[in-house]
């Protein structure tokens, strides 16, 4: 089985040279990783201060994706982000304390021990968003992994978090946020728009579009959380090939298919069935270069193993993870 290939007929040439960014859920750091670590033209649009050590660039999330945003879940998250950067829609003034701390809502975990002030905040914020329009201009291929369905809103300002407030940092209140289970239609066209808004941007831009392999770690949905994955996953991966199907600048890579396809066995997953362990995350790699028509860089070893080759769940930068904190005691799995 770990010979099969072939799985991918890229829509369009991808090569070496081509400025790749990399947004999305956990998994897609992988392949900021892998382009990296290859030599590929990664772009990095939001590089960490020379003189931070890597164990700090990771803490505050920097390079993890091409871009300072933290983990970006669903195709609506993403779709803010865009507008934000093309300054279509005005970031909102809400913020979070924690122990004299601030803390940002839609990058709760971006400074574990938070902001010293609201303005250092929205100061670092407008310079990751500043950043990003930089970034798109000149990318000429967008990886997006899409992750989850279930997302959380702010009901008077119609604006989406990245996490359900009062898990990372925040308070819970139930009179102004809202659970918003994310069904095809919606997921549809938040995603159609936020390609229409890369493309208006950068016209010659290309899109990849991945789905996340790794389980929902939790789920507020009231069904069993494998009954909810297998939802969630189903429906990204429905509008992922749709997508994908309609418009020759967008193509689709099956990282979901190489980890979860019954042929493999769950071989590809750590003892707690949801992390991706490194024989899995070698076996995405190598497919994505050899179907690329890319065999050196297919079976080479990164030029710099980042810790992702080693030990992928500990290098990734995973909020949703954190969920794992709030099991209940009879882990019914709900």
């Amino acid at each position: 089985m770990f010979d099969i290939r072939g799985l991918w007929t890229p829509k369009f040439a991808i090569t070496p040279d081509m400025g790749t960014a990399t947004f999305g859920s956990c998994f897609a750091q992988h392949f900021g990783h892998a382009l990296r670590d290859r030599g590929c033209k990664w772009i990095d649009g939001e590089p960490a201060p020379t003189d931070l050590t890597a164990e700090n660039r990771k803490k505050f999330g920097f390079g993890q994706f091409s871009g300072r945003t933290g983990n970006i879940y669903t195709t609506s998250l993403l779709r803010q982000w865009l507008d934000w950067a093309k300054r279509d829609q005005v970031q909102p003034d809400e913020y979070w304390e924690k122990d004299g701390r601030i803390y940002d809502p839609f990058r709760p975990n971006i400074e574990p021990d938070g902001f010293a002030s609201v303005e250092e905040m929205r100061k670092m914020r407008d310079i990751t968003v500043s950043s990003l329009n930089r970034t798109l201009r000149r990318t000429d291929l967008f990886v997006f992994t899409l992750g989850l369905t279930e997302s959380w809103m702010n009901k008077d300002g119609g604006y989406e978090y990245p996490m359900c407030p009062g898990t990372v940092a925040g308070e819970f209140d139930a009179e102004k946020h809202i659970f918003v289970p994310q069904y095809y239609d919606f997921i549809m066209e938040n995603l159609l728009k936020s390609i229409e808004n890369l493309r208006q941007r950068n016209e010659n831009i290309k899109v990849l579009l991945t789905v996340s392999p790794v389980p929902l770690t939790a789920t507020n949905s009231g069904e069993h959380v494998l009954v909810a994955t297998s939802l969630s996953k189903s429906i990204l991966r429905t509008v992922a090939g749709a997508v994908a199907a309609n418009f020759d600048y967008v193509d689709y890579f099956p990282s979901y298919e190489i980890i979860n396809s019954p042929v493999f066995k769950g071989t590809f997953f750590e003892p707690n069935l949801r992390s991706v362990n490194p024989a899995g995350v070698k076996l995405v790699m190598e497919n994505f270069f050899h179907d690329l028509g890319l065999p050196d860089l297919a079976m080479a070893a990164p030029a710099s193993p980042s810790k992702a080759s080693q030990d992928p769940e500990e290098d990734l930068a995973c909020e949703e993870a954190l969920l794992a904190a709030f099991e209940p005691d009879d882990s019914e799995g709900r």
